[in-house]
């Protein structure tokens, strides 16, 4: 007798550490994608507020997308928001059948109100490691320890994470940051930039992203210092770190967070892009988005060594790699003075021409259904 293999699960739960609407990154590029195919709900860390009970507050995005935000009352202790948070998620969840829900985190930290559902499949998508960041809860690592036991399938944000979880499940698979080339290609023919730049006038280095511990203001201050005649954009929010303690100065320029739609208006108007990490245990594993962002837009790229940024953009000769402030200077120097232009674009073009988030997205998928269907976890659930 046939038994006939179950359909993919029509709900997926993403445990999300970051706000949908906080800056678009990886967990929008591909939630996004899942919601055009089935329902998806993300469930945001909490807000605490001035409440008697806790609720659960629910934006429906469009038909398949909703974010869902629990709001609790201040002052609770840490047993009590966790069984509070369980309360919550068990309602949400209903009469349900679980084998109807694909259960996908960015934090270990949610496993402490989510252990106690099965769903269909657990997705463990590794994008940073979480417990270098300053801030970082103490549970964190013994959690993903746990994590990394309970889920069926787990991606890593770049291959230096790979390398450092690859022996801790056997179904893991790499997925570094990818790239939607037609948004950020825009910025090589757009003809005018938005007036708070636009009114910056002079060579321009940009940046674009979270401004945080990350983020190596000392390096960005001496290269301002060194080279006043340079306007040095910053575009994203501030995070963790106090806005008096980064540098000043009349050609810097801190513009704040963007939509992602504006971007490649943006990146039109620069003349070099930086990624300017710090060397630390919180950049030690990340696996920069803005990397082939910045190339897809047509920009010269330097970068701090960053071991994902390295290799391979540093390796292919399509990001120029620097330690200092002087080193940073040099490589932009010489990346303005090149006169292959066309013959430099069409590299990096042939590079990104397999890297997209919908080809991730795709591959990610055919990783699920394996995982679900080829082991026979439904079936024998």
């Amino acid at each position: 007798m046939n038994i006939q293999k179950p359909l993919f699960p029509k709900n997926l739960l993403c445990f999300s550490h970051l706000r949908w609407d906080f800056v678009f990154q990886r967990p929008q590029h591909l939630m996004s994608r899942f919601a055009v195919e089935m329902n998806v709900f993300i469930l945001e860390e909490p807000i605490f507020e001035n409440l008697e009970a806790g609720y659960l507050a629910i934006d429906n995005r469009h038909e398949q997308l909703t974010i869902v935000t629990p709001h609790l009352p201040f002052g609770l202790d840490q047993e009590l928001e966790k069984l509070l948070m369980r309360k919550l998620l068990t309602e949400f969840i209903g009469e349900t059948d679980l084998n109807d829900w694909i259960f996908w985190y960015y934090t270990p930290m949610a496993l402490q109100f989510s252990d106690h559902h099965t769903a269909a499949l657990t997705v463990f998508d590794c994008m940073d490691e979480l417990s270098a960041f300053d801030f970082a809860p103490k549970e964190l690592v013994l959690l993903e320890k746990m994590l990394l036991k309970t889920a069926d399938v787990v991606f890593t944000g770049g291959h230096s994470l790979h390398e450092a979880k690859k022996d801790q499940h056997n179904n893991i698979h790499v997925f570094p940051s990818s790239i939607d080339k037609t948004h950020f290609s825009k910025a090589r023919t757009a003809d005018e930039e938005p007036a708070d730049q636009a009114n910056i006038k002079g060579f321009k280095l940009g940046f674009v992203g979270v401004i945080d511990e990350r983020f190596d203001a000392k390096l960005i201050e001496e290269i301002a210092l060194k080279r006043p005649e340079w306007q040095i954009v910053l575009l994203g929010p501030v995070v963790k770190v106090a806005m008096e303690s980064l540098p000043t100065g009349t050609n810097l320029h801190y513009l704040g967070q963007k939509n992602y739609q504006d971007l490649p208006a943006y990146l039109s108007g620069w003349d070099v892009a930086l990624i300017p990490f710090a060397i630390n245990n919180s950049t030690r594993f990340i696996s920069p988005t803005k990397t082939p962002e910045y190339l897809a837009a047509g920009l010269r790229v330097v970068s701090t060594p960053i071991r994902d940024v390295v290799k391979p953009y540093g390796i292919e000769k399509l990001v120029s790699i620097a330690s200092n402030a002087d080193e940073f200077i040099s490589a932009i120097e010489h990346a303005i003075a090149q006169n292959d232009t066309a013959e430099w674009k069409n590299k990096v073009d042939v590079f990104l021409s397999d890297k997209s988030w919908e080809n991730t997205f795709e591959e990610m998928k055919k990783k699920m259904h394996w995982t679900l269907f080829e082991t026979d976890k439904l079936l024998a659930s």
